[in-house]
């Protein structure tokens, strides 16, 4: 069976899936990440008056929003797909049954449609940053390779929760929490450089911290990835992507007997 065809097309139909029947359509997936981006202006910019650490005091009040959303697109984007991935079989035991179909491509089809989304909204943010910057910096076109270990990172971790979730429901459950505290012990909110220094070492524990901190640097600021760290992070990823399938395709024969 053709792997890439299918899983462009079971990605395509997820996506619009996502949005059959309601009236806005697909149209859903660009005003949301504009909505949330105007109350993040509004929020941290008029009523709090929050300025990034390092920025000039005379900052805009949509500076610290078009930081904030930069860091929240990379989190939402593993967010999304980590806290679906133990029920990726579960939902779809219609194909555990069909002995032909490709399992190992359903973490692939929910990393599609949770890339579609943070494309959306990085193109709402890069609009954003012509009006807050007058111009996006040319560092941006790096974010791919900022990001590739990172995706790797991502599906060597659902193939994990793909497998172990449908052993053990309760995972699911879990990971809402664990989400909410990776998020706010990420360099969303505040910089790296904020925390103190015995702490900072220990952030890289956090699988999110590392591209958070290195997609604002070539997206905002302007600034080359830190390729060292990189290759640290690829390796690391790969490693973990390559021993998460091989826990998948070892375990997929008791996916059929617990369903």
């Amino acid at each position: 069976m053709n792997r890439l065809p299918l899983t462009l097309s079971l990605t395509t139909r997820e996506v619009a899936g996502r949005y059959r029947g309601s009236a806005l359509g697909l149209a859903w997936s660009l005003l949301t990440p504009m909505f949330m981006l105007a109350i993040y202006t509004f929020t941290f910019g008029t009523i709090f008056h929050s300025r990034w650490a390092g920025t000039a005091e005379n900052a805009s009040t949509g500076e610290f929003a078009v930081i904030l959303f930069s860091g929240l697109i990379v989190f939402q984007l593993f967010s999304e797909v980590v806290t679906r991935a133990p029920m990726l079989i579960v939902g779809n035991s219609n194909y555990v049954k069909k002995f032909v179909f490709p399992l190992e491509i359903l973490p692939v089809v929910a990393l599609g449609s949770a890339l579609f989304h943070a494309g959306v909204s990085l193109a709402v943010l890069l609009v954003f940053m012509l009006f807050i910057h007058g111009g996006i910096p040319l560092t941006a076109l790096l974010l791919p390779v900022v990001l590739a270990p990172f995706l790797l990172l991502i599906l060597g971790l659902s193939w994990f929760l793909a497998s172990l979730g449908t052993f053990y429901r309760d995972i699911g459950q879990f990971l809402g929490t664990l989400m909410t505290a990776i998020m706010f012990l990420s360099p969303i909110f505040f910089p790296l450089s904020a925390l103190p220094p015995w702490l900072q070492p220990w952030l890289v524990l956090n699988p999110v911290a590392f591209p958070v901190e290195q997609a604002r640097a070539v997206l905002i600021f302007g600034q080359l990835p830190n390729f060292a760290g990189l290759t640290v992070y690829m390796v690391i990823a790969a490693i973990i992507a390559w021993l998460g399938y091989l826990w998948f395709q070892k375990t997929r024969k008791g996916f059929a007997d617990v369903l």
